[in-house]
């Protein structure tokens, strides 16, 4: 099983229960090494003394905030775990707001919440309550040296923790919002029906990183000593001039064939080949 990012107890008015959190979601990806161009060797990173070049272990590192310019307060791990605030081990629920009222903007990072076998029965009580009911539980907690608040719902029987980034860490984009522009009723109504024919249900499993795919083949094609052949690159796009036109086109290309010309088109093909 994979090891727990975080253990302590999540209360819920008089009601505690020992929890543990699991990372939900991490980025994946090809990873390079730096090699030497010369001679393809693996390059070193040294952790130098910027005064004296002497080069140092992890264990001569230490803390520190830079109050002035060069002149530094040091701060040791153990200065650290003196000021940890209660969330450091217990996640107080602070209230239920709606789901639908948190701005997604506010996510951060995604876990799983699973409950140590004293907890079961309260976790599952407060699963069931915030499934049956549309609000989601804030809460508090420290974690790798910061206090998240963080966003409680039930998922597939369980329970997801997200953190969450605060009002301050958000940034607001002058000049952001709708353009000052007219909307034709026309033109309003084809963008609802292009919305309507590229219409599907969510399936994660459909989208996939092409990037990625793209450099696992390179890769596979330098090892068997083949050459490398370029993508084809999208045609650049000219700005839409005549926006209603460009809607119709764009409709004219997203529409589905009928299910009875998907079903009759094997059967025309194999009359063809007669």
């Amino acid at each position: 099983m994979a090891a727990s990012v975080w253990s302590g107890y999540l209360t819920f008015g008089l009601i505690s229960m020992p929890v543990r959190l699991f990372s939900g979601a991490r980025s994946s990806g090809i990873s390079f090494n730096q090699l030497h161009r010369t001679d393809h060797q693996r390059v070193k990173q040294q952790l130098v003394c910027s005064a004296d070049g002497q080069v140092l272990d992890r264990a001569d590192i230490v803390k520190g905030y830079e109050y002035r310019k060069g002149e530094y307060v040091v701060i040791e791990p153990e200065e650290i775990k003196k000021i940890e605030p209660k969330t450091a081990k217990t996640m107080e629920i602070l209230e239920f707001v709606k789901a639908s009222d948190v701005d997604p903007v506010y996510f951060e990072s995604s876990y799983y919440m699973t409950p140590e076998e004293a907890g079961r029965r309260p976790y599952a009580l407060l699963t069931k309550a915030l499934e049956e009911s549309e609000y989601v539980a804030i809460a508090k907690l420290t974690m790798h040296n910061r206090e998240y608040t963080v966003f409680l719902r039930p998922h597939k029987g369980g329970m997801m923790l997200h953190t969450m980034f605060y009002k301050e860490e958000v940034k607001e984009l002058e000049s952001f919002g709708a353009p000052d522009v007219e909307i034709k009723e026309g033109e309003l109504k084809i963008a609802h029906q292009l919305i309507e024919a590229l219409a599907d249900e969510w399936n994660p499993d459909k989208y996939q990183d092409t990037f990625q795919e793209n450099l696992k083949k390179m890769i596979e094609t330098k090892l068997e000593g083949g050459e490398v052949q370029e993508v084809e690159k999208p045609k650049k796009l000219a700005p839409v001039i005549d926006l209603m036109a460009a809607l119709k086109e764009s409709l004219a290309q997203s529409k589905k064939p009928a299910a009875s010309e998907r079903t009759d088109a094997p059967a025309k093909a194999k009359r063809g080949r007669g």
